[in-house]
């Protein structure tokens, strides 16, 4: 998996990017087939922001979640993705596959 992290009026510490990619192991485990993902985080003056673009196979998964401390907009975030995550695997194998008619 591909992970970039950026920041809007913030600079990115090696202590946040680790943060954020030992955060993103949680979903590697739940579904494997994550090709990339783009974190950015964000600070207003009273609000930090962390939004996230998961790239799967046929999809594209976008979250965002608002705190006053960036660490819990990340923790927040990596929930709220975890659930769509897990949303997505099982509606990806709830498909009926083709079958075979016996005749």
């Amino acid at each position: 998996m591909n992970l970039s992290v950026s920041g809007h009026h913030l600079e990115v510490t090696p202590a946040i990017r680790s943060y954020v990619s030992g955060k993103l192991e949680r979903i590697r485990r739940h579904f494997d087939h994550v090709i990339d993902a783009h974190v950015i985080l964000s600070v207003s003056k009273i609000r930090q922001k962390a939004e996230v673009t998961l790239h799967v196979r046929g999809k594209d998964i976008y979250c965002e979640c608002e705190e006053a401390d960036l660490y819990a907009a990340i923790d927040l975030l990596i929930d709220k993705l975890d659930r769509q995550v897990l949303r997505y695997k099982d509606r990806r194998n709830d498909k009926p596959h083709d079958s075979i008619k016996h005749a």
